[in-house]
């Protein structure tokens, strides 16, 4: 299993793109519109066997969301903004009930800038929603995983460890913690192993120096600042069993599925595997 796979979306990619690009593991990112009833399951399900490609996680995503800049996803990402908490946890709760219905043990999602102020209106609110969604999720037998990047490790850890649930696990993205500046990334997952599940192969440079509030460039795999070498042989020395999911993240969609299938190659040199 420690190998290749790659992060798709629901309603922009098909379910055989994993298949056409090789690999057998995926990650399936769910868009906040898209309708989660039993005929999209069944058919995404369907799909997935007769493919022979195994789902690791579903990732939520909430409508309102934008990643423009630091400011932006302050206001708008996650289980931050007031105005859309309700209706993000309920839908957090459905994508746990929609992951079920593939078979999927894991879903995860960015829960935003949450306040290094446990005593915070909004720390206290989001610890809440995250403690209901990991009691929704351990019904099913899944873990609740955190993206890794808006918040340093050690910040991560002090909150996953306030919230006290034990399916409440990490998907780790070297690539945000460069992006938002918030860390190195082999030292992060050094400090945060224990808890991953899963993780994101993906690269990106640092943001702009003397730029308030940009964020970092994401780029192809093996183009960036993370050096994915050395995080391919950190996760293999902590015995991280895999898959290795390569997201890409440019607007459009041919170069993203060639990049995507060029990190796959690269991913394949790097750790011996064969298709």
């Amino acid at each position: 299993m420690f190998e290749p796979g790659v992060m798709i979306w629901a309603e922009r990619d098909e379910a055989q793109t994993p298949m056409d690009l090789g690999v057998k593991y995926a990650q399936l990112g769910v868009p906040g519109g898209m309708q989660l009833t039993e005929t999209a399951a069944k058919e995404w399900r369907e799909t997935l066997q007769e493919t022979s490609v195994t789902v690791v996680t579903v990732f939520a995503a909430y409508d309102g969301e934008d990643y423009a800049d630091i400011p932006t996803v302050q206001r708008t990402v996650g289980f931050i903004p007031p105005a859309t908490r309700a209706s993000r946890e309920a839908r957090t709760l459905a994508v746990s009930d929609f992951a079920a219905r593939l078979g999927v043990k894991s879903i995860a999602c960015h829960i935003g800038f949450v306040p290094e102020d446990a005593t915070h209106p909004d720390y206290v609110a989001v610890r809440g929603m995250v403690r209901r969604v990991c009691d929704h999720a351990a019904k099913h037998g899944q873990t609740f995983a955190l993206e890794t990047g808006q918040e340093a490790a050690e910040v991560l850890l002090h909150f996953i460890a306030d919230v006290a649930r034990p399916n409440l696990r990490i998907n780790f993205d070297p690539a945000n913690l460069i992006l938002y500046g918030t860390g190195e990334p082999i030292a992060a997952l050094r400090q945060l192993a224990p808890l991953v599940v899963s993780v994101h192969c993906k690269d990106g440079d640092w943001p702009a120096a003397g730029v308030p509030g940009a964020l970092g460039r994401e780029r192809a795999l093996g183009e960036g600042s993370v050096g994915i070498r050395r995080f391919v042989e950190t996760l293999r020395e902590l015995g991280f069993p895999g898959p290795l999911n390569v997201e890409r993240e440019a607007e459009d969609p041919q170069e993203r599925l060639r990049d995507m299938a060029r990190g796959v190659e690269l991913l394949r040199t790097l750790t011996g595997s064969v298709t």
